[in-house]
């Protein structure tokens, strides 16, 4: 009886341990809670997607799964993120990282965990011009270009308009300070005037007074670079009850329904950016997405081809290790191969495995220049009709 029970313990170990080696984990680390939360659900679904068409394949490292593990970021707390991504590789398991969103986060947490535990991250939304020159170890990258270009599109935009004078308020952060400087220096570059570039902080209850220093400076608009669900709420508001700012310049952070559904028509006039195309693999996302999840908000393609990037690297390295695979992403991204976009995930494992070489287009037609760097395309948006529209590309 003792025999038929070790038997059946060491049995069921032995099936638990298969059952863990056929599996690969990727974490999705972002951030459900914060500023951009209600962003996050659907950045989160456009990663697990690519996942998912992966998995289901069967053509995955000879046939093993692939199991998305979520974990939040929050955005805005080092600590949290920190802590959160830590679990992801100590106690989950997981091999990489698609992740995190904001920049500040996303800076702990390869400094603090990708870094010491040698673990891939491509971060979908996180935008700060520094993560261009961080020392990664050769394992970050990012499918969402950086600020550096958002500030040069933004500046083009107020130039076409006719806008030669603006004020700027900043959430006090790696995002905010880094996209504020690159904007100031791009239209000042171009002959536009800044009367004022001052931080903001966010989780206040009032910002009239952020927006009376603003106003005092004047401006023919008032650009936002801060958070739809945060401060950059709060200092619209202000802006609008005071009647100091009626048009406002709304970069990524600010471009979402969350924000349109408060306001409505008190935003009619307002434009902004945030990364996007509108190729092929874009249209693709959306058959893909269905009417599960909006595919077609911020930086859920991005999310998408960032699972996708890691998964292809994996079989191009023939490796779930970030030290073998971390080389392939970039292989994998670029010309020379085939060219990938959603729904041919299946056929690009296929080819890597027969040994062919493919270029992955994906949902928002990265391309990896520098250190994993995308060069990234922006759509120009305005509100319409108290909406979010779609005016133009860059």
């Amino acid at each position: 009886m003792i025999k038929t029970i070790i038997s059946l313990v060491i049995g069921s170990a032995m099936t638990i341990s298969v059952a863990m080696a056929d599996e690969v984990k990727i974490g999705i680390l972002m951030a459900f809670t914060g500023p951009i939360e209600s962003l996050a659900p659907s950045i989160a679904k456009g990663g697990e997607l690519a996942i998912a068409e992966v998995s289901e394949s069967g053509q995955f490292l000879g046939g093993k799964t692939v199991v998305p593990v979520r974990a939040d970021s929050t955005c805005v707390d080092a600590a949290a993120a920190t802590a959160a991504a830590e679990r992801l590789i100590t106690s989950d398991g997981v091999s990489a990282i698609n992740g995190a969103n904001c920049s500040g986060a996303t800076t702990a947490v390869l400094n603090n965990v990708a870094l010491p535990n040698g673990v891939v991250m491509i971060s979908p939304s996180a935008t700060s011009p520094a993560l261009s020159d961080i020392e990664d170890g050769g394992l970050f990258f990012r499918t969402a270009p950086s600020d550096a270009r958002q500030g040069q599109i933004m500046a083009n935009i107020l130039g076409n308009r006719g806008i030669g004078s603006v004020a700027v308020t900043y959430t006090n952060n790696d995002y905010g300070k880094g996209l504020a400087d690159s904007f100031q220096s791009a239209f000042e570059a171009a002959g536009g005037s800044v009367t004022i570039s001052a931080s903001h902080e966010d989780g206040k209850a009032d910002y009239s007074a952020e927006v009376a220093s603003l106003a005092a400076a004047g401006g023919e608009v008032l650009v936002v670079a801060g958070y739809l669900d945060q401060g950059g709420r709060g200092v619209i508001q202000a802006s609008l009850d005071s009647g100091a700012f009626d048009r406002f310049m709304l970069p990524d952070g600010m471009v979402g329904d969350s924000l349109t559904d408060a306001f409505g028509a008190d935003l009619n006039g307002s434009f902004g950016t945030r990364p996007g195309t509108d190729s092929p693999g874009a249209s693709m996302l959306n058959e893909l997405a269905g009417s599960d999840f909006d595919s077609s908000g911020p930086y859920v393609a991005e999310a998408y081809d960032a699972s996708a990037l890691i998964l292809l690297a994996m079989q191009s390295a023939g490796s779930a290790s970030s030290a073998d695979f971390k080389g392939h992403v970039e292989k994998v991204a670029n010309a020379p191969g085939e060219k990938i976009h959603p729904g041919e995930l299946a056929k690009a494992l296929k080819i890597i495995m027969e040994g062919g070489d493919v270029d992955y287009v994906g949902a928002s037609a990265v391309e990896l220049i520098g250190p994993g760097e995308s060069s990234g395309s922006y759509f120009e948006f305005e509100v319409v009709d108290g909406k979010f529209a779609k005016v133009g590309n860059h």
